[in-house]
């Protein structure tokens, strides 16, 4: 769990567990006041009653503190009148300064959760924003079962740089992968660009490399636009798109400057397509697309990835060597082949990423196995993508 998010969901806990936590500085008082009534007049155990409403902003609210502060100051209040009388200037001195720092800590712990609140306002508007920019994949499409795996290099970022999508097109599907410049937060604009300008070309473009053609004019009306000259040149996307027939065992593959995927077949056989890639897209460089098709047989899983994913090093500087790993897992269901990427991927690189990363396992189903499931239509995506 994240150190920011603990106070909010310690909050949030069953009524029984924030009771139980509330007796350890109610029992502190208690222990304190005993032992200290029960000690010579030359031992002051009174100013440790601090600890008590010191502890309570870690799981409680300002109102809860100023209970415990309260009863802090009375049990200082009590200690003063049996050792020497409230006239002691001593104890004067120790009950004044334990108010003043409880009501310290009760406005610090309204402010805090004041703050909390907003920023878990603000975390739900952008979850919202970013579920509907990546719309979740189905997991059934056309002649494949589907499965992918997103992890964001920003902390408060659930997608950043990197995209997918896939469409239903013509008695094939369409898929996207993609890689914007930049990481996180700030590069979404521009994945959000490509986004659009797939599912609204997809449809309209028939030949692959025409598809690639309309993105990257896109892409690059778009750097026009908004670059400024000291950014000239430096906003451009890969992207690696793919089309899979409903009919034909095969898959047709546009490459613009992304990694080639990875054809696992059973048997723990791995192997890499030779693609013919063109420049990334917006680089405003004359550019010719080249349409590679490869066999892609029922039983096979696709695995498309950005290069966040193999350029993850691990304390020792080593990349993540993926065509190694997933050969373990060829034989997996898609949905079991992402839950083993995503723990040994972060396994290697500590824990954390440097950068986004992004993969999608395309499998391709038997007819039988299609006809178990049903055919997917471009409504059923819709309304997957809608819910």
């Amino acid at each position: 769990m994240k150190p920011r998010q603990r106070g909010a969901d310690l909050r949030q806990q069953p009524w029984w567990s924030s009771h139980a936590l509330l007796l350890f500085p109610i029992t502190l008082i208690l222990v304190i006041t005993v032992v200290d009534l029960r000690s010579p007049e030359n031992i002051h155990l009174g100013p440790a009653l601090v600890i008590a409403p010191a502890l309570t902003p870690s799981f409680a609210g300002p109102r809860t503190t100023g209970l415990v502060g309260a009863l802090a100051v009375a049990a200082q209040t009590l200690i003063g009148v049996y050792h020497g009388g409230l006239a002691t200037s001593n104890h004067i001195v120790q009950i004044v300064t334990l108010t003043v720092l409880s009501v310290m800590l009760v406005v610090y712990s309204a402010v805090r959760e004041r703050r909390q609140a907003q920023l878990a306002q603000v975390r739900t508007v952008a979850e919202a924003a970013q579920h509907v920019l990546m719309w979740p994949l189905p997991e059934h499409i056309g002649p494949l079962r589907i499965a992918s795996l997103y992890l964001a290099a920003e902390d408060e970022a659930q997608i950043g740089g990197d995209l997918y999508a896939a469409t239903l097109c013509d008695g094939a599907v369409r898929v996207l992968i993609g890689d914007v410049r930049g990481k996180g937060l700030p590069a979404i604009g521009e994945a959000a660009l490509l986004l659009g300008a797939f599912r609204e070309s997809a449809h309209r473009h028939h030949p692959l490399v025409d598809l690639a053609s309309a993105l990257d004019q896109s892409i690059s009306r778009y750097a026009a636009e908004l670059e400024t000259p000291e950014e000239a040149g430096e906003r451009f996307a890969t992207a690696l798109l793919v089309e899979i027939p409903d009919q034909d065992p095969v898959t047709r593959m546009t490459s613009c400057g992304h990694p080639p995927p990875l054809l696992l077949s059973p048997g723990h056989a791995v192997t890499v397509p030779s693609l013919h890639p063109s420049p990334p897209l917006g680089v405003h460089a004359p550019t010719d697309h080249t349409l590679d098709v490869f066999s892609f047989e029922p039983g096979d899983t696709l695995l498309l990835y950005t290069d966040g994913v193999v350029e993850a090093r691990d304390a020792q500087g080593r990349f993540y060597p993926l065509a190694e790993r997933v050969a373990r897992w060829t034989d997996d269901s898609p949905e079991a082949l992402m839950h083993h990427v995503r723990r040994d991927l972060l396994a290697h690189a500590g824990g954390r990423l440097d950068d986004d990363a992004a993969l999608i396992a395309l499998h391709r189903t038997a007819v039988d196995e299609r006809r178990h499931h049903g055919r997917t239509t471009g409504a059923d995506v819709l309304r997957h993508s809608a819910g």
